[in-house]
């Protein structure tokens, strides 16, 4: 499940940064700030989890390549993204394991933060 999770957190900075290079237009600077924002810091967030992780479980086999099947649109791709990190983070990391448990919130706190920005900042 961890390697899911990694895999995941890949994809978002895959799909973020493509958004990113795409986004054109004078009222669109904030989404491409935002994004320029995100996909860097979901990337050393994914690699502090990971070696978290492994520093206490032991190296991750299997970290897959996953495709985009969360659509097109950026905030409905990150809050399907969110929505599935918050479904299955305790499988991914038991509960009481809380610091690496924290490292997760510091990811959906990433996600949430880059949410509001899109939604909220034109």
């Amino acid at each position: 499940m961890i390697g899911q999770f990694i895999g995941l957190l890949f994809l978002a900075r895959d799909i973020a940064h493509r958004e990113h290079l795409r986004v054109t237009g004078p009222s669109s600077f904030a989404r491409h700030t935002t994004l320029g924002e995100f996909y860097p810091a979901i990337i050393v967030l994914a690699d502090t989890l990971a070696e978290a992780y492994q520093g206490r479980k032991g190296i991750i086999e299997d970290i897959p390549f996953l495709e985009n099947e969360y659509g097109n649109d950026i905030v409905v791709a990150l809050e399907r993204q969110l929505a599935w990190i918050e479904a299955n983070r305790y499988s991914a990391v038991p509960r009481e394991d809380t610091a690496i448990q924290n490292i997760i919130d510091e990811i959906v706190g990433q996600y949430l933060s880059t949410l509001y920005k899109l939604k909220n900042l034109q």
